[in-house]
């Protein structure tokens, strides 16, 4: 994933996007480090002292755009969320309501998860990080999150007012049930390097969406294994 600091978000409805200011071009670079370093070594490595280092600015110089290394993670967690919902959420908008834009969503989500295979995801890791630290980064990594399950869950909801889904379908459970595909993959991948990580959660995708497919519904076409190439493996330091 490349995204330049000064990069506007383009959506359907966006305007042409406006160059940045210098200073709001500064800050945005900044950003960009620092999740760059995030995904490697988790939001709670991020410091203002490494960020003005890799920056080759001052540490005052760095403060000055943030104001204190809670804001510069909360910033972070922000960027993320918005490029998280630029490669997964609003691509998937353009495919038919109901189980077809819930395939593209998935298959978004999978194509992500490939490459956070090696470069990590803060969602996981911050969860790990803030568990059970209350506070504005906690906050923040948790809105987030729900922000994505709420959007997960309606299209499951849309599945079933169209019909492709049974009407006694739980939106919640099935949710919750893709939601535990994409961090049993993170753990099978990362962790345990499992090489057939990849298919077995796409079976898996498929074998949720027949469980819960109206069976008076034509099916839309399954993601398949085959157009999903495996991640990828870069050597960490």
């Amino acid at each position: 994933m490349s995204v330049t600091p000064t990069a506007r978000r383009t959506r359907a409805d966006a305007s042409a996007p406006k160059p940045l200011q210098k200073g709001q071009q500064t800050k945005a670079a900044i950003v960009e480090a620092a999740l760059g370093l995030a995904t490697q070594i988790g939001l709670e490595g991020l410091s203002i002292g490494a960020l003005a280092e890799v920056m080759q600015m001052s540490k005052s110089g760095v403060f000055a755009h943030f104001g204190s290394r809670e804001e510069l993670q909360i910033s972070v967690v922000r960027e993320y969320h918005t490029r998280f919902e630029d490669e997964v959420f609003y691509p998937a908008m353009s495919a038919p309501r109901g189980l077809p834009r819930l395939r593209a969503m998935f298959a978004n989500w999978m194509k992500r998860t490939s490459v956070e295979i090696d470069s990590g995801c803060i969602y996981i890791s911050g969860a790990v990080e803030f568990d059970d630290r209350p506070g504005p980064v906690r906050d923040a990594l948790a809105s987030s999150v729900n922000t994505w399950q709420d959007a997960l869950r309606r299209a499951i909801e849309i599945s079933v007012e169209e019909g492709h889904f049974r009407a006694d379908t739980d939106a919640s459970q099935a949710a919750f049930e893709i939601h535990g595909l994409i961090l049993a993959l993170h753990y099978e991948a990362r962790f345990l390097r499992s090489p057939d990580s990849v298919r077995r959660a796409l079976q898996a995708f498929d074998s949720i969406v027949a469980r819960y497919s109206n069976p008076q519904a034509a099916r839309a076409p399954a993601v398949r294994a085959r157009k999903t190439p495996p991640p990828a493996r870069v050597a960490r330091s």
